[in-house]
């Protein structure tokens, strides 16, 4: 099989994992910038960050034959910070120039807050006027419900923002559906303890349909599972599905969400 992994974390992973990644089929990696498991202290943390997303960790992926994109921001949990945010924003225009950044994320909610709100509304506005793809993350648990509709609701106020290019990530049950009919893409995660597991995961795509749902792992430095994906297509050929089903989740809807920058490219 083949399949793209849109959304992991792999500076938080050794490099066992890129080799199993790779010979369980995947073909690219995107990684969005994220917590790095403390709040940093300073915009020069983020930029190191950021180098180290768009220069050293494609350098790894490419050992082992993977092509690795990224994403960049502050992400929401340290976004509380305005003045450290408004900082680390004011640093991105710089790596956006990199062949290898494909938008702005992950942008979005932790707790909800004005001041959370206030900085994911800058990152809006500075991706549509760099014409970037947007990647939202969204609340955890109880925070899950009120914190789409409040993304969806910024999102929509928003004349210039096109759904299409836009995917709403760590969608659930009760989520899903809000996202897809509002035109934007949703993005399934697959968690061991959290989140969607394989089971869930194809529940929902079942429910929901499969047209603008890509799966991703979102490993990280907690229990995650980087082959999270491929373990899922395992899911759906147990139910049945045709491999040509499979393929086109796993593998050609990233693909054609992703293809909307012009820089990935899949040798």
């Amino acid at each position: 099989m083949r399949y793209i992994e849109p959304h992991a974390h792999m500076v938080s992973r050794v490099t066992d994992d890129y080799e199993a990644m790779r010979l369980a089929g995947c073909a690219a990696i995107c990684e969005p910038a994220f917590w790095a498991g403390f709040d940093r202290s300073s915009a020069d943390g983020f930029y190191d960050y950021f180098c180290q997303l768009t220069d050293y960790e494609p350098k790894r992926a490419a050992k082992f034959g993977l092509p690795h994109f990224s994403w960049l921001c502050i992400n929401p949990k340290e976004s509380e910070d305005m003045g450290l945010a408004r900082e680390v924003i004011a640093l991105i225009p710089e790596f956006l120039k990199r062949d290898n950044v494909l938008g702005i994320g992950e942008i979005g909610l932790n707790k909800n807050t004005r001041n959370e709100l206030a900085i994911l509304q800058e990152h809006v506005d500075l991706a549509v006027r760099h014409g970037q793809l947007i990647l939202v993350h969204t609340p955890h648990l109880e925070d899950k419900f009120k914190g789409t509709r409040l993304i969806l609701d910024l999102l929509k106020a928003d004349s210039r923002v096109e759904p299409g290019r836009v995917i709403i990530d760590h969608v659930e049950e009760h989520t899903v559906d809000m996202v897809l009919d509002a035109g934007f893409w949703a993005g399934i995660t697959l968690y061991p303890e959290s989140k969607a597991t394989p089971a869930r995961a194809i529940d929902m795509v079942e429910q929901a349909g499969m047209r603008n749902i890509w799966l991703n792992c979102a490993c990280d430095w907690g229990r995650s599972e980087p082959l999270a994906v491929p373990k899922t297509a395992l899911e759906m050929s147990r139910r049945g599905h045709s491999s040509e089903a499979i393929d086109h989740l796993v593998y050609g809807n990233p693909l054609r969400f992703l293809s909307q920058s012009p820089r990935f490219r899949l040798s």
